[in-house]
């Protein structure tokens, strides 16, 4: 494993500030997590009871297009924005399953994802780890020039992390970090996107309300399918369009209506830049 910058700070860890990172973790059945992690995924449950249920079908849909894009799209590059704590079926795992050769470079400013990636993925020379704000994206792809060969294609991974982002009139606003990203990346690269969705404008506020308030700020928004779909705008998107993350080249017969979650879910797909 490679680190980013100053990688010789020690990460400071408040453990009782819930963070998004070991909520998710949590949500997955992980232990590195707090007690003001667990009571915030319990506040979360109260409102959108599926939320487990979505973290689950999100982190399956992160190993499906992985492997997909390895196997179908010859991709061996990806970068991993906001790729959280260190769990099973990490993006390297899956793609260096298929071919060893493969590299990833994980973003996270999380100081937990980092205290875990430098005593996880010490021996994996396949692995960046970058200490770094999503949101920088001259810096990321200026401290990824060394690890990864910029004229090859290259997957830029988005899974579940952009209603942590803020609205903006800025170049930080969700879109326009997705934008800046896809305008880095060698023709033929794809762009992975997907996140938390609602029909129910009283899920999207109370959810919204309740984890910036509990994260100290370290949240987004909730938004609507019509809204991620803009994110999109230039790619080609594959096959089968965006959609409820289940419904993605799914392994296995995705559950009926009556099944699926009613108050959110996480939407999006995957979109190839010309070339």
């Amino acid at each position: 494993m490679e680190l980013g910058p100053n990688p010789s700070q020690p990460p400071f860890i408040d453990m009782h500030t819930p963070s998004v990172a070991r909520m998710y973790d949590w949500l997955l059945g992980g232990v590195e997590n707090y007690a003001s992690d667990r009571e915030a995924c319990a506040r979360l449950l109260e409102i959108a009871p599926s939320t487990q249920l979505l973290a689950r079908n999100n982190r399956a849909f992160l190993s499906r297009v992985v492997r997909i894009l390895v196997e179908d799209y010859g991709i061996r590059q990806f970068l991993d924005h906001g790729s959280g704590l260190p769990t099973q079926d990490n993006v390297h795992e899956v793609a260096q399953r298929i071919d060893k050769d493969c590299k990833v470079a994980y973003i996270d400013n999380d100081p937990m994802v980092l205290a875990h990636a430098q005593t996880t993925l010490h021996d994996n020379s396949g692995t960046l780890v970058l200490p770094m704000d999503m949101r920088d994206t001259e810096g990321i792809h200026a401290a990824t020039r060394d690890f990864l060969d910029w004229n090859r294609p290259v997957a830029a991974l988005f899974v579940s992390v952009l209603h942590c982002i803020p609205d903006t009139d800025d170049d930080r606003s969700p879109a326009a970090v997705v934008r800046k990203t896809a305008d880095l990346l060698p023709p033929g690269s794809f762009m992975v996107i997907c996140q938390l969705v609602s029909d129910d404008p009283v899920v999207r506020d109370d959810v919204t309300r309740m984890m910036d308030v509990t994260t100290h700020g370290h949240w987004g928004r909730v938004r609507e399918t019509h809204e991620v779909r803009r994110y999109f705008d230039g790619l080609d998107i594959l096959e089968p369009d965006l959609v409820d993350v289940v419904d993605w080249r799914p392994d296995t017969a995705p559950p009926p209506p009556e099944l699926r979650p009613k108050d959110w879910v996480e939407w999006g797909g995957v979109g190839r830049l010309p070339g």
